[in-house]
């Protein structure tokens, strides 16, 4: 084994960091520079990885929830070995288009990455649902097999952000002990000292959260040793505020905010690595300093050995179900139970709200996975409907509970449902009102952004939610969130159609999905169930015209019924009319030209028609088609009054084609 001292090792990181920032112009020094002891210290000593397989499930998981210090995370990366693609050359060019170190770490473009994070308080609120999918997975397979924490490196700036108030008090009202945080406690933020913003105690705070929490001197290798064999040993996850010096070792920064998010320049540079000892030549690491990593790498390669034993002793049907699952594959029971459950449907409609017929799907989805489907909802179990009736609630003393009370924790739910799906294991779902996505898009777009297959189960999608009024009531949601890239939303008309949009939410693992349903009950149209899944195009002749169609009319969701109506009057009045449904726009617009066109049709009459503003339907009708919708906010009144009052009617819809026919 080679030795190397702390320092060195530590300074491995600083000059890289100093190094890679300087020759980009671009970047943030300052907390690789603070926070080298504490990540040379959890990486050499007790950070559970194998630089050989950065993909080993029951690895340790580490979230550099301070993004903008993400050459901290691309030092540990060469100096470990953990990707062999991350060379010197790359670290050169941080920043750089096409690089493997672009400023924010990217867990889908840079191997050995966990998490996407930069907008602060993401990180420590994804690693929350990493811990927590932790804990469900040993209460299953046993902690000869899953046995791993959670390590986040948090900021000042991530603790300021609301988000983190919502992961804290979960993970402590879940004792999540196997989660630490090693909080870069260095005072500084863009604007200057945290003083002039902040005098929050974040040592009280989280011991108040139900956290045992601690200070220590972040520059003292033993002290953050002991701080961290202390953590491991507790029984509440655990928060270790490291006191640093925010660009240590800088000879006039150190300590100020000019070491946050500006290179040092070549004068400041060359006094940093100096005073610290370390080689002036850019990107110079020593042999033996180099040496000393990358046996650290290796140093969990033996332990990576033994769980490999001890995976191999687990029956075959188990370990090829902890396979399948880590995977995200699906079993082949989802697919037959949803078979069935349509064929039911065809035979018994169900015509109730699509928030129930949701509901009733659960059940099937439920049975066929019953501890990889994993629901939750932010307060509103009730209304959301997304709680299977088999579903133990999840709680510290129950972990193989599978349905989760978030509270009223919109954000802090969405970034949980990342790390569950991130850490691998099991299908997240999490549910509240479609209008509080609000509350929930910063997590939402990383859940674009990084392709996580989470679905949104998102209830009272209109002005069909009724008397709470145009506070709850969405109506630019809709239009919003299709125009987030990768971002899947379902707007199903039907029990049919609910049924169908869940099976593809399900197996979609390359990103997220949003279910919008409804309140209010709503009929049965569809009639056939053909195994070809017509939702999986975005939209489809739900009726067809006859004749040659000299209209079309295309609608969403509960406005479906009201296309429908419109064409039975419209073709009362000789107007051959087809109904198209849509129960994903930005779907349709992704298929090929030539069945887009098929979709859409020739009619010269195009009509949308959705209880929400226009935005993205002349992508289907063109800017001379007609829209039937919302040109502002709701109002607070029963869904059967506000539809007329709004002009969102079967007659509405038949007055337009016929002036235009």
């Amino acid at each position: 084994m080679t030795q190397v001292d702390h320092t060195r090792m530590a300074n491995a990181i600083r000059g890289l960091a100093m190094d890679a920032v300087e020759k980009a112009n671009s970047g943030h020094p300052g907390l690789p520079m603070g926070a080298a002891d504490i990540a040379t210290v959890l990486f050499t000593k007790f950070l559970k990885f194998d630089a050989a397989d950065t993909a080993w499930p029951d690895r340790d998981r580490f979230v550099l929830s301070a993004g903008h210090g993400s050459m901290l995370l691309y030092a540990l990366l060469y100096l470990t070995g953990s990707n062999k693609d991350m060379t010197l050359d790359q670290i050169k060019h941080f920043r750089q288009l096409g690089s493997l170190t672009p400023g924010h770490p990217e867990n889908f473009h840079t191997k050995g990455i966990e998490t996407t994070t930069g907008p602060l308080g993401q990180g420590i609120a994804t690693a929350v649902g990493m811990a927590l999918a932790e804990k469900m997975l040993a209460a299953e397979f046993g902690k000869k097999i899953v046995s791993h924490h959670t390590y986040v490196l948090a900021s000042d700036g991530d603790l300021m952000e609301g988000i983190s108030q919502e992961a804290i008090a979960m993970a402590g009202h879940w004792r999540l002990n196997k989660m630490i945080v090693l909080y870069d406690d260095n005072g500084i933020s863009i604007d200057g000292p945290t003083s002039i913003a902040d005098s929050v105690d974040q040592v009280k705070r989280f011991k108040s959260a139900g956290w045992a929490a601690e200070l220590i001197d972040g520059h003292d290798p033993e002290a953050i040793a002991a701080a961290i064999t202390r953590a491991q040993k507790s029984s509440k996850p655990s928060l270790i505020a490291c006191k640093t010096t925010i660009g240590f070792g800088a000879p006039t920064r150190a300590g100020t905010a000019k070491a946050h998010g500006e290179a040092l320049g070549a004068a400041e540079l060359k006094g940093a690595k100096e005073k610290l000892g370390i080689s002036l030549e850019p990107f110079s690491v020593p042999d033996d300093v180099l040496k000393a990593w990358r046996e650290a790498g290796a140093r969990g390669a033996a332990e990576h050995k033994a769980w490999d034993e001890q995976f191999a002793q687990l029956g075959n049907r188990k370990r090829a179900e902890f396979e399948r699952r880590i995977r995200h594959e699906r079993p082949q029971s989802l697919a037959k139970g949803l078979r069935a459950f349509k064929k039911g449907l065809l035979e018994n409609p169900l015509n109730v709200a699509t928030r129930k017929s949701s509901e009733a799907a659960i059940e099937v989805i439920a049975a066929a996975m019953p501890m990889e489907f994993v629901a939750g909802s932010a307060d509103l179990t009730g209304s959301n409907n997304n709680k299977a009736k088999s579903a133990v609630g999840f709680a510290a003393k129950t972990p193989k509970g599978r349905f989760i009370h978030y509270g009223i924790r919109e954000h802090g739910m969405a970034a949980c449902l990342n790390g569950i799906f991130l850490h691998g294991g099991f299908a997240p779902n999490g549910a509240t009102f479609l209008v509080f996505t609000d509350y929930a898009r910063p997590a939402m777009r990383l859940s674009a952004l990084m392709g996580t297959g989470v679905v949104y189960v998102m209830t009272h999608d209109s002005i069909g939610l009724g008397e709470d009024g145009p506070t709850h009531q969405p109506v630019e949601h809709l239009s919003a969130l299709r125009a987030m890239p990768n971002m899947r939303v379902f707007r199903p008309c039907d029990a049919v159609e609910t049924a169908e949009c869940w099976e593809l939410a399900l197996n979609r693992i390359d990103g997220p999905t949003v279910l919008a349903l409804t309140r209010q009950n709503l009929p049965q149209l569809r009639t056939t169930a053909p195994n070809d899944n017509p939702c999986s195009h975005g939209a489809y002749e739900l009726v067809a015209a006859q004749g040659d169609a000299k209209v079309s009319l295309f609608a969403s969701g509960s406005e479906v019924q009201i296309a429908v109506e419109a064409q039975k009057q419209l073709a009362g009045r000789g107007i051959a009319t087809r109904v198209v449904s849509v129960p994903s726009l930005e779907l349709l617009l992704q298929q090929p030209a030539e069945r887009q066109n098929a979709i859409i049709g020739n009619a010269p009459v195009k009509i949308a028609i959705e209880a929400a503003v226009r935005w993205g339907w002349d992508a289907v009708i063109g800017r001379d088609g007609e829209f039937i919708g919302m040109h502002g906010f709701g109002a607070s009144a029963p869904a059967k009054d506000l539809f007329p009052h709004f002009g969102i009617t079967a007659e509405a819809v038949v007055n337009v084609a016929t002036k235009r026919v």
